[in-house]
């Protein structure tokens, strides 16, 4: 399982990278690391990631199509802010999710870390559908999975993916500031 470890870190340092530079290529990359890390999931008995990366499968065909449904710069989606509006169903969906998943992982699994999977899986559902809409604080929500992923990773013996999570944790933040950048001259040329 190990070589398999190493094979989705680098999958997932260049679909990270991808991520950073706002690249739509992202999204392919985004198929391919799900396959891989739902078989490490499940070995490592993660089982709300191992189902996190079926959603990631599917939600990464989602965000190739918004990311590229504009065949002009009009229809492009364009990194901005979170609206307000949706913070309280965003708020509410995070608590009813990891309630759910929770409770299946504490009831029907022999889950060792129940809740550290619930909530980074909770979190990682709304980080992709704010990825697929370049709302600049998915990069928030990422630093927080990563940090507490990556405490579980390296608590469950998986280096390689811990050691990952780690990068992705400090690239969260450098992320962050370069889509506010990015969307900063992306204001400026639509003023212009």
């Amino acid at each position: 399982m190990q070589s398999l470890e190493i094979f989705g870190a680098i999958i997932g340092l260049i679909y990270l990278y991808l991520e950073y530079k706002a690249n739509k290529w992202l999204w392919l990359f985004g198929v391919i690391m799900p396959v891989v890390y739902i078989f490490i999931f499940y070995q490592s008995k993660f089982y709300a990631d191992m189902g996190i990366n079926i959603y990631y499968f599917f939600a990464s065909i989602y965000g190739w199509i918004v990311w590229t449904k504009g065949k002009n710069l009009e229809h492009e989606v364009r990194i901005s802010h979170t609206p307000t509006r949706f913070v309280l169903p965003l708020t509410t969906i995070v608590v009813i999710i990891f309630a759910l998943i929770a409770f299946i992982l504490v009831r029907f699994t022999d889950s060792t870390v129940p809740y550290g999977d619930s909530f980074t899986t909770t979190l990682s559902i709304v980080g992709m559908w704010m990825l697929a809409h370049k709302y600049i604080e998915q990069w928030v929500i990422w630093f927080v999975v990563n940090i507490v992923s990556c405490g579980l990773y390296f608590w469950k013996d998986l280096y390689y993916t811990g050691a990952l999570f780690a990068i992705y944790a400090v690239i969260s933040i450098f992320g962050y500031f370069k889509w506010k950048r990015m969307m900063e001259e992306e204001a400026r040329g639509s003023v212009a």
